[in-house]
């Protein structure tokens, strides 16, 4: 059976901090690297208030700090971004109100990797940035 994205998302990950195997994008072997599981990811990103945007960086940096560790694993948030993302699509189809989904938009935009890979695509991003004056 293929799992639904909320299925996921809600799938007890095995999170925790370790020291990075080695040195990619902006973080260095041997930091300290929070792998956060997807629900950490969207229990941060509903906190971002309405109108604030937050690029991924800011995100795994904002994440890392508040979990105790120097960076958050960039290949891990690549995916949790997406599960958070495809997991509020499927709770609008269901007919949850905007407002009680996580606001993934407010971290991701048009130029955002993840947003190509959405299966709802990138215009419901763009709208929802435009509506609450985010740039596109």
């Amino acid at each position: 059976m293929v799992k639904s994205w909320n299925d996921r998302l809600n799938t007890a990950g095995i999170n925790g901090i370790k020291p990075s195997p080695r040195t990619v994008a902006d973080v260095v072997e041997g930091q300290s690297m929070l792998v956060p599981t997807a629900r950490q990811v969207d229990d941060f990103i509903r906190s971002i208030p309405k109108g604030v945007e937050m690029d991924v960086r800011a995100l795994r940096t904002a994440l890392a700090i508040e979990h105790g560790a120097e960076v958050t694993c960039p290949v891990t948030i690549g995916y949790h971004l997406r599960t958070v993302a495809e997991a509020a699509n499927e709770d609008l189809e269901r007919g949850m109100s905007l407002s009680d989904v996580a606001p993934f938009w407010r971290v991701i935009d048009a130029k955002t990797p993840t947003t190509r890979k959405l299966s709802f695509g990138a215009e419901f991003v763009a709208a929802q940035r435009k509506r609450e004056g985010l740039k596109p």
